[in-house]
């Protein structure tokens, strides 16, 4: 049903600690760059993604969510339709298909396409969360969720498709998935792991055996650049060097620093504290998120706030984890901070589809 748009519902706390993180990430940014005058054309763009995302998000707010579920059968074909053009398109033009000249901008469709996700799932479970949790319920989300992340694997794109996977498993864990098709879901996705290893790009085989088994000799590629990372936050100390400060960043050891290692530029500048800082921003940002699912006026609103943490709270602990060399590096960036504005654009959107809930849990119209 329709509800009547409440703004006194309106999540200004949410709003503010997501706005405070995305303008955090451009001075950040112009730190990193570090006088680098090709960094800093490009950067100079975020600014302009950040308000287009303000706008967005407003607007996607005060649109009512379930306008969004009576299309998903539309989201979904055009999710799936855009990923084979701009497969084709990306082919034929840059060697891989990630991205979109627009002629003025490059667009990463992928990004845009995990807020699709996130509300075509949500749709499908809400509107099947009385049938009986068997195996053909899991296997129709699947091969649902499969459509779409079979064209971003080919791009090839393995982080964001991991990034849909965990979308949807979070959706079936949510939904109440029984324990014995959890227990061999894992059983099958360490299969699946082992099998695929062999089918990986180059760049992604070496990323995770340079995890596993590091070359203290290196001084190039992951292994330099996460030994850069750890010297960079440790440089950090408890309060940091201050801002546009950094030796690491300044001189330019710590490479990829305005994308993937963002998080280290930014411990070096602002140091332990400022990191915890931070770290709890994301953390309030998703208890917010998940406080809206638990009040919302119904089940699809729920599992698009609830589906929306669980994919903020992944990409931000995987980057956070690649800064720190607890996991394999990813390529995935840290939402609101890291440069790129389609990675941007999704971040806020997402944040814009969680208050359209939040404005929606009053009366019916």
């Amino acid at each position: 049903m329709m509800k009547r748009v409440a703004w006194r519902n309106f999540d200004f706390w949410l709003f503010g600690a997501a706005l405070f993180l995305s303008i955090f990430g451009v001075m950040m940014m112009n730190s990193a760059i570090a006088g680098n005058e090709v960094l800093a054309e490009q950067v100079a763009r975020q600014p302009i993604f950040l308000l287009a995302g303000i706008v967005l998000m407003l607007l996607v707010a005060a649109i009512d969510y379930h306008y969004w579920g009576s299309l998903a059968r539309f989201m979904y074909i055009f999710a799936v339709v855009s990923l084979v053009i701009i497969y084709i398109v990306g082919q034929a033009r840059f060697g891989s298909a990630r991205w979109l000249d627009t002629g003025v901008i490059l667009i990463q469709p992928s990004e845009i396409v995990k807020i699709l996700m996130i509300m075509v799932l949500a749709d499908y479970f809400a509107k099947n969360y009385d049938k009986p949790r068997n195996l053909k319920w899991i296997l129709q989300s699947f091969f649902l969720t499969t459509g779409v992340v079979i064209w971003i694997l080919l791009q090839p794109n393995l982080s964001t498709s991991i990034v849909i996977m965990v979308i949807w498993f979070s959706l079936l864990w949510i939904c109440g998935l029984p324990f014995k098709y959890l227990a061999l879901m894992v059983i099958l996705g360490l299969v699946l792991v082992a099998a695929a290893f062999p089918i990986l790009e180059d760049y992604q085989r070496a990323r995770i055996i340079n995890f596993l088994f590091p070359d203290p000799e290196a001084r190039h590629g992951e292994t330099y650049n996460v030994e850069q990372a750890l010297i960079t936050i440790g440089s950090g100390g408890w309060f940091g060097q201050g801002y546009g400060q950094g030796t690491q960043v300044q001189l330019r050891f710590l490479k990829v620093r305005h994308t993937d290692f963002i998080f280290s530029a930014m411990a070096e500048e602002f140091g332990f504290l400022g990191s915890v800082f931070i770290i709890g921003l994301f953390a309030f940002i998703i208890i917010r998120c998940i406080q809206a699912g638990r009040n919302a006026s119904d089940m699809y609103g729920s599992l698009i706030a609830y589906s929306y943490a669980a994919m903020l709270f992944f990409q931000a602990a995987i980057n956070i984890g690649v800064n720190l060399n607890v996991v394999p590096v990813s390529g995935l960036p840290l939402p609101f901070m890291s440069y790129g504005g389609s990675s941007l654009l999704s971040s806020v959107i997402g944040i814009g589809l969680v208050e359209s809930v939040n404005l929606r849990k009053g009366n019916i119209a």
